[in-house]
């Protein structure tokens, strides 16, 4: 039987402000990239949500980027590399601290909005910012923007790696993600999210807006916790995959 991880970014929260139902997306994803104060999240958000993931049991994930909380960090910005590769380490850092306070664990890594997507054009900067986050954890997973310029920096590394796909985004056809300003960027359908992963999963390939299939190990599936259908993606997604013979299951590492 074919398998799959269900992953979501969340702890997105920050003080009264509120991003998300994370408690209703814990009850279907695998897997949870927690913000760590740098995007967004803070201390109180942070603790909060991975303890609700590991009463759940779902894996949790330090979830860095760049530190822009007014722009959710999907502004793209020039910082320095080695005060960018400080600064993964230092959210990392925070993530990794927190779990072991709760008496939880961080199993992997996913990095977010702007700095994934400028790392998954540059092989440079996301083998920098990998090799920054292992610094900390040489132990980590890291999740990664499949058949991109991340998997050729995990592979350089000889580290750890699971293949990403997204399930309410749109791809081009270097497999890098359709930017956000773009018509059909986001896709808010949940029956067509349910039904273009069961496709690609069985496909084994990220399947473009043109129609190109691009052949990548696919490991696990992004469901994005910030939009306002969110959660009916989520369930979309999982049901769909379920009634596919698909299982859902927290994904392993490749090296």
């Amino acid at each position: 039987m074919a398998f799959v991880d269900l992953n979501a970014d969340m702890g997105e929260s920050f003080g009264p402000w509120k991003m998300g139902d994370d408690a209703a997306l814990l009850n279907i994803v695998t897997s949870a990239n927690i913000a760590c104060g740098g995007h967004a999240g803070d201390a109180d958000v942070m603790a909060a949500t991975m303890t609700l993931a590991h009463q759940n049991n779902v894996g949790i994930g330090a979830h860095p980027g760049f530190m822009d909380i007014a722009g959710f960090g999907r502004n793209r910005m020039h910082v320095p590399r080695a005060t960018l590769q400080n600064q993964i380490r230092y959210q990392v850092a925070a993530s990794l601290g927190m779990a072991r306070s709760l008496g939880a664990k961080v199993r992997h890594m996913k990095l977010h909005g702007a700095i994934s997507n400028m790392a998954s054009e540059d092989e440079e900067m996301a083998y920098d910012l990998y090799q920054a986050a292992l610094s900390v954890d040489p132990d980590l997973i890291i999740m990664v923007l499949a058949a991109t310029a991340h998997q050729r920096a995990v592979e350089r590394l000889g580290c750890q790696w699971a293949g990403e796909i997204f399930a309410d985004r749109a791809y081009n056809d270097d497999a890098t993600l359709v930017d956000r300003s773009k018509p059909g960027a986001v896709i808010h359908d949940a029956a067509l999210a349910g039904k273009r992963m069961v496709e690609m999963v069985q496909a084994g390939a990220i399947i473009t807006e043109s129609g190109k299939h691009i052949p990548t190990r696919i490991d696990t599936i992004c469901l994005h916790g910030d939009t306002a259908e969110a959660v009916q993606i989520a369930g979309s997604v999982r049901d769909t995959l379920k009634t596919a013979g698909i299982e859902l299951r927290c994904f392993e590492g490749h090296s």
